[in-house]
């Protein structure tokens, strides 16, 4: 009897976000509610779907464990989670990304100085886009050691082509007629840079900047897989797997998920805060 009441309260609760999103709402805090209470609501009725599926046709845990066994295990195995978080995104993740996403930013205006840089670096750059992240972590497990800074040389190649590419494309953003206004006004290169292409760039920036915080993560734990200490995302996942713990390995993805959305919801905020003046940003203000 399970099945069929969380089915109709799936059913239930799609009709209740069609009525939500199609509500139009004066006020700002309620039209935010509005926006939070949807997916949430999808969220939970979606885990509760799960739970009467694998408890109702008695799906193995090792196939497919229910919501409630992956909470417990999360909840006895804190210890072990945080240290791994810390392992794979505190100190891989993040030095990567930093130190990928900021030096394509500094390779691309090079490349936008220099013709020679934009028809010689721009293909070897996507020549290395290319490479599989299976090639190229164990060489970097053999250049850095077992240790997170061979992991986040993997999340700096993965992180540099994306930023470099959405970079130049967006310093050739501005038109000709603002470039000419400008020069009308006798600016330099570097002040034409920050008063109008960078600004500009902006959106594609940012853009680089979200696919790569979810990259940055996928290549990290990828990553452990070929080497590593005892701790780690990609390490965790891996040992459990050949131990059949498949509830440590879905609490493990649970986190990485976590902090992966949480990841990217801080650079939209920083979007939505340096780009508000972009329609798109006023758009989706508006609505």
């Amino acid at each position: 009897m399970m099945l069929p009441a969380v089915i109709a309260l799936w059913f239930a609760a799609w009709a209740l976000n069609e009525w939500l999103v199609r509500r139009r709402f004066a006020s700002p805090a309620l039209a935010r509610v509005r926006d939070l209470a949807v997916p949430v609501i999808f969220g939970a009725t979606l885990l509760m779907l799960w739970e009467a599926v694998t408890r109702g046709f008695d799906v193995p845990t090792v196939l497919l464990p229910p919501p409630s066994m992956i909470w417990e295990r999360i909840v006895n195995s804190v210890p072990i989670l945080w240290a791994d978080f810390q392992q794979t995104f505190l100190k891989a993740v993040l030095s990567g990304y930093v130190l990928g996403c900021g030096s394509a930013f500094l390779v691309a205006i090079a490349i936008d100085r220099s013709p020679f840089l934009q028809r010689g670096l721009l293909p070897l750059g996507n020549f290395v886009s290319a490479l599989p992240i299976i090639g190229i972590a164990p060489i970097m497990v053999m250049w850095f050691g077992f240790d997170w800074p061979s992991k986040a040389a993997v999340v700096i190649v993965m992180t540099f082509f994306p930023m470099l590419v959405n970079t130049v494309s967006g310093l050739a953003a501005s038109s000709h007629m603002e470039r000419d206004l400008m020069r009308t006004y006798a600016s330099s290169y570097w002040q034409t840079l920050f008063k109008l292409r960078l600004p500009a760039a902006a959106p594609f920036i940012f853009n680089a900047l979200k696919i790569n915080s979810t990259l940055a993560l996928i290549g990290a734990i990828v990553a452990e897989f070929f080497g590593t200490p005892i701790v780690g995302m990609g390490f965790r996942i891996s040992t459990e797997v050949g131990r059949l713990a498949v509830d440590m390995v879905w609490a493990e993805i649970a986190v990485a998920a976590l902090a992966g959305s949480a990841f990217y919801g801080v650079i939209v905020l920083i979007e939505r805060a340096v780009t508000f003046w972009h329609p798109s940003v006023r758009s989706a203000r508006a609505t």
